[in-house]
């Protein structure tokens, strides 16, 4: 039943929209979204919608997973950092993605949900954290992209600073009402490209420099 949803998501909801990459998309086929989500929402878990999880979060939308992924354009030998593991959903994803993944979630409880998920499924490329993701993971940096899962009024800047040069940092921009996802590459030191992927709402990015 899973296998069958799992399918039809990509088709209609990810590869219908216009995400193109293909190792996203076999990315995606490749992890159980019911596996990141409480048995009570198994039935929901393949919907075109974000999900409830623990302590307030929410599990994102697949086609906006997607569109984070595919705009980031991760190579094999990636190091990438996420920040707000959340559920685990996207980290399992970019482990297949990228040669290792470092990830922070703020919430304790989450972290160790997540990690525990991510190994059932047969993720161990994933570095787990709990605290505060606004300052990003200095002593692992540079990273080639850096993902983060909720909005803030600006990208901080300890996470710009972690950017190798060319590096992507996918991040969704603005208050409450309205919010931006935006891509800013790191041409050099002081110098970013900002690309402007479409309105979305994330939940608010808590932190020092949130």
């Amino acid at each position: 039943m899973f296998e069958r949803a799992r399918r039809q998501m990509i088709e209609t909801q990810i590869a219908g929209r216009g995400v193109r990459d293909p190792r996203v998309l076999a990315a995606m086929a490749e992890v159980p979204r019911e596996a990141f989500v409480g048995p009570d929402l198994q039935a929901s878990a393949y919907e075109d919608r974000a999900l409830p999880i623990a302590d307030g979060q929410s599990i994102s939308q697949p086609y906006i997973v997607a569109v984070m992924l595919e705009a980031a354009r991760l190579a094999a030998a990636a190091r990438v950092l996420e920040v707000g593991t959340g559920s685990g959903y996207a980290a399992a994803i970019l482990s297949r993605l990228a040669a290792h993944v470092f990830t922070i979630e703020r919430h304790a409880d989450l972290a160790e949900a997540a990690k525990a998920r991510c190994q059932a499924v047969g993720c161990h490329n994933i570095t787990f954290r709990t605290g505060d993701g606004t300052k990003g993971w200095p002593e692992e940096a540079p990273f080639d992209a850096i993902l983060v899962a909720a909005s803030g009024s600006e990208a901080p800047e300890a996470l710009k600073r972690q950017l190798a040069i060319g590096g992507r940092l996918i991040i969704p921009v603005g208050g409450s009402d309205v919010q931006h996802l935006l891509r800013l590459t790191r041409m050099a030191d002081a110098r970013f490209e900002c690309d402007d992927l479409g309105s979305v709402h994330f939940v608010p990015l808590v932190g020092a420099e949130g």
